[in-house]
């Protein structure tokens, strides 16, 4: 029986993949979520999705909330995507449908041109066979054309938004701004201590046996000692830093 994959990834613990899980849900409710994430405060690359690769069938669908989510890399990306395609896997991204792998098969299969070749004239058929084969090779090379822009405007916009983020640095540094936290202040807030304590009780880096997603999902269903009315709510990067102070 053929499977169904969502794949999500984060790259940086600013993301969320909470969002890419809702919307494959969303549209795929029976989808076996597949998740790459920040463990501690290091990226562990891609490796959910090759075990990924290596593991599906002809027939099974892998669902992406978008290209970049796949790949970064528009090369790397469009490189995966056909082998994909090759081995009869579906591909389906949910704000680039226009190149989800049965529009691409669809589109191939309606464009290609073929006749039946009976003039009874060999040259003239063989002649006409070599247009109609240039002819399909020039519908597939644009087919594969689009995919291939896909990934690449994909990487675009992640280069465009880095170096936008450069730049808003650069020039905020040049106005005298502080960029981050000053070398050996701590975090000092209300909420601070209330999560640290719950993080020593839970984390199985303390005295708990918890792992971090599993203590922040503790802690954002905790009431603020601060405002009984109110949830505690620490995002990954908080929720790291506070870890940290503690381990000073």
């Amino acid at each position: 029986m053929s499977k169904i994959y969502g794949y999500c990834r984060i790259s940086t613990q600013k993301q969320n993949i909470e969002r890419q899980v809702r919307n494959i849900i969303k549209f795929f409710p029976d989808a076996m979520i597949i998740q790459e994430t920040f463990t501690g405060s290091k990226f562990q690359g891609r490796k959910e999705l090759d075990k990924l690769v290596k593991s599906v069938k002809f027939g099974d669908t892998i669902i992406f909330d978008s290209v970049s989510r796949m790949s970064r890399n528009a090369e790397d990306g469009f490189r995966l995507y056909q082998e994909l395609y090759n081995n009869g896997v579906e591909l389906i991204f949910l704000k680039e449908p226009h190149i989800n792998t049965s529009t691409y098969r669809k589109t191939l299969q309606e464009k290609k041109i073929s006749l039946n070749l009976n003039s009874g004239d060999e040259a003239a058929n063989s002649l006409i066979k070599s247009i109609l084969d240039a002819l399909n090779d020039y519908i597939l090379t644009l087919a594969r054309r689009q995919i291939q822009l896909a990934f690449e405007q994909s990487q675009k916009e992640v280069d465009d938004l880095h170096q936008r983020t450069r730049e808003g640095i650069e020039t905020a540094r040049r106005n005298g701004k502080q960029i981050g936290q000053k070398f050996g202040s701590k975090l000092n807030i209300k909420k601070k201590i209330p999560v640290q304590q719950l993080i020593l009780k839970y984390s199985k880096d303390f005295r708990g046996t918890n792992s971090d997603r599993e203590v922040i999902s503790i802690i954002n269903m905790t009431a603020d000692p601060n405002d009984k009315s109110q949830k505690l709510h620490v995002s990954l990067n908080t929720y790291y830093k506070y870890k940290s102070e503690l381990k000073l």
